[in-house]
């Protein structure tokens, strides 16, 4: 017995984004089950984000050198940046506690 599956007993091949499977989705083999045209184009699309997402990474840090050359400091704005991202209610439970303990530890 063969790991390959036959087309008819194959599974239907699954679409891609746009609803539709490509050609090369429909006539890939099935490998243990696996629609290998299929994966490769997961695959595919996967590498091309990682490198979009690496290219805006250059892109930030770009930002900051340019930002820093200015004089402003970059470690509080890393930090308002990761404050922008909070809800207010959580930045408000932040801010109250770091200003108990700092009170608790005589820096207040």
């Amino acid at each position: 017995m063969s790991d390959d599956y036959d087309d008819e007993t194959a599974p239907a091949p699954a679409s891609n984004n746009s609803g539709i499977a490509s050609a090369s989705e429909k006539d890939s083999p099935y490998i243990g089950g696996i629609n290998a045209g299929q994966l490769e184009s997961f695959i595919q699309r996967i590498e091309n984000l990682e490198e979009e997402k690496a290219n805006l990474a250059a892109d930030i840090r770009e930002i900051f050198a340019e930002a820093k050359a200015q004089g402003y400091d970059v470690k509080i704005m890393r930090q308002i940046l990761k404050l922008r991202k909070m809800e207010e209610d959580d930045r408000d439970e932040l801010e109250t506690l770091l200003e108990v303990y700092k009170r608790a530890l005589g820096m207040a």
